[in-house]
């Protein structure tokens, strides 16, 4: 299985645009961690590092990242969208708790099954789906 910069790489090379260190950079500290991220708090996370790099250059290399399939939108809150890297994962979905934020992830059959029912129910080429379920996890059901 090819790398996450080699698969960016190869995206950019047939795009025609062109590459450069600050991208790998970006893309480098992404997959350093599995947890959701948003842009202000990458951003964050590598000028923690004492990395150069813009605001504006992580706007501009996350449809990149959307379109090679190596990032997906997890979720939407407090106004911004969260991103998870998916590039070498098994498919997965989300329970989220309202109150503290944390999230579950976990996989389940039964959606595979019904996707390939709703597939062949509508003559659809179905190529994914996200599903997310929102609730209070154990800890915040409890102080309620």
């Amino acid at each position: 299985m090819k790398s996450e910069i080699e698969v960016f790489r190869e995206f950019i090379r047939e795009k025609g645009l062109r590459n450069t260190p600050e991208r790998e950079l970006i893309i480098g500290e992404i997959f350093a961690t599995h947890d959701h991220f948003d842009v202000d708090e990458l951003y964050l996370r590598l000028k923690r590092k004492k990395h150069k790099v813009s605001k504006p250059s992580i706007y501009r290399l996350i449809p990149y990242l959307l379109e090679t399939g190596l990032i997906q939108e997890a979720y939407f809150e407090d106004g911004h969208l969260h991103y998870e890297h998916i590039y070498g994962h098994e498919h997965h979905c989300h329970l989220r708790c309202i109150k503290c934020g944390k999230t579950i992830e976990f996989q389940e059959k039964s959606l595979i099954r019904l996707e390939k029912k709703l597939a062949e129910k509508y003559d659809f080429s179905i190529k994914g789906h996200k599903f997310e379920v929102t609730g209070y996890c154990r800890k915040c059901k409890a102080h309620l």
